[in-house]
């Protein structure tokens, strides 16, 4: 879930890592129930503020020397600079195209119904825990987790049996 909202594997283990400590820290003496619900709030919280983080450091990067476009200033394009993509020879599997486009969809969902989604249908939680993982109603959780599936449906629709 957070590999999937960050869009790295290195950023994403960092924030499971300060949400497991959080969890320890704050809630080792709750019952084990109770667990899976507060670790996927303080995990929701990790990705909402490395969202917040990274949106100055884009834009500090520009003003500090980053890539800066099409002025041919410092640095060089980072779209140039992406290794080409591999040829399609070790694609035998149709499941991994599916898995693929999975992820690219759920990664074009917006952040609370990925993270509805996430919750709901990979962790197997309820509404209500799912509600208070997300800081959310009840209903929110309902409708992000309804707007996630009808979308994912119709952008996945050429991989359905």
């Amino acid at each position: 879930m957070a590999e999937l909202a960050t869009g790295s594997r290195e950023d994403a283990l960092d924030l499971v890592q300060e949400a497991m400590l959080g969890l320890v820290r704050r809630y080792g003496d709750r019952d084990a129930a109770d667990w899976a619900p507060l670790f996927h709030r303080i995990l929701q919280s990790r990705i909402r503020d490395w969202y917040r983080r990274s949106r100055v450091r884009n834009r500090f990067r520009v003003w500090l020397g980053g890539w800066r476009g099409d002025d041919g200033q410092e640095g060089a394009d980072p779209v140039q600079a992406l290794p080409d993509a591999a040829p399609g020879v070790e694609r035998r599997a149709a499941g991994e195209d599916a898995v693929e486009d999975l992820c690219r969809a759920l990664q074009a969902l917006p952040l609370r119904q990925q993270q509805a989604f996430m919750l709901r249908a990979w962790e197997g939680l309820d509404v209500a825990a799912t509600a208070y993982a997300m800081g959310c109603s009840e209903g929110s959780v309902k409708t992000h987790y309804s707007r996630a599936i009808h979308r994912l449906r119709e952008q996945l629709e050429e991989h359905r049996p």
